[in-house]
């Protein structure tokens, strides 16, 4: 027995360590009106797959897990947040028939002709507000990522800097700073984004 327990020793000693890999994040919420807001707000606590997993229940369901999100768990989602995501998330992802009527995209009217006189851009605070960008970004401490000032210092004297961030910004990613996921924003316009790249390297 002491013979076989030696002569075993050998294949203990060539066998290979168990590594564990868990699987990437591909799953991506559908594009619709309100999934920057899912994007911004969602992914910070859980992945993509906490939602698509969910049995296609009711508005109901919706709304009271995002504000239990809120009250209870302390997740920084803005009031006036609350129904357009309980919107986005019921019609993607709720029952087919849940007694509240909520409009689809598809019947939606078009939206009106822009005018003629030309209007200003939009300024990169209220854009950053309306992305979210607040709830993982502080302009000079870091919250979920990074400060915006350790960002602009990153990339300074970085000549293709605002390229860089345009493509975080619509791709998202990790890596960069941490294993925290960037979540993206592939519905920003390419003003919008170009407004946010420039802002955010702006020295704070």
């Amino acid at each position: 027995m002491v013979a076989l327990a030696i002569a075993a020793l050998p294949l203990f000693a060539r066998a290979a360590p168990v590594v564990i890999r868990l699987p990437d994040e591909v799953t991506a919420f559908k594009q619709d009106k309100g999934a920057e807001i899912a994007n911004a707000q969602c992914l910070i606590c859980h992945s993509v797959e906490y939602v698509t997993t969910q049995p296609p229940l009711p508005r109901g369901f919706w709304k009271g897990s995002i504000q239990k999100m809120q009250q209870k768990y302390g997740a920084s989602i803005p009031d006036e947040q609350i129904e357009p995501l309980t919107d986005y998330l019921t019609r993607n992802y709720g029952a087919a028939a849940t007694g509240v009527t909520v409009p689809s995209t598809a019947n939606q009217p078009p939206l009106a002709e822009p005018s003629s006189a030309k209007t200003a851009p939009p300024a990169a605070p209220e854009l950053a507000a309306k992305y979210g960008c607040s709830a993982c970004h502080n302009a000079t401490a870091k919250v979920i990522g990074p400060s915006l000032r350790d960002i602009a210092a990153k990339y300074k004297g970085d000549s293709n800097a605002v390229a860089k961030i345009e493509e975080q910004i619509h791709q998202g990613g990790s890596g960069k700073w941490g294993p925290i996921i960037m979540p993206p924003f592939p519905q920003t316009t390419a003003e919008e984004t170009k407004i946010l790249a420039e802002w955010i390297l702006k020295p704070k």
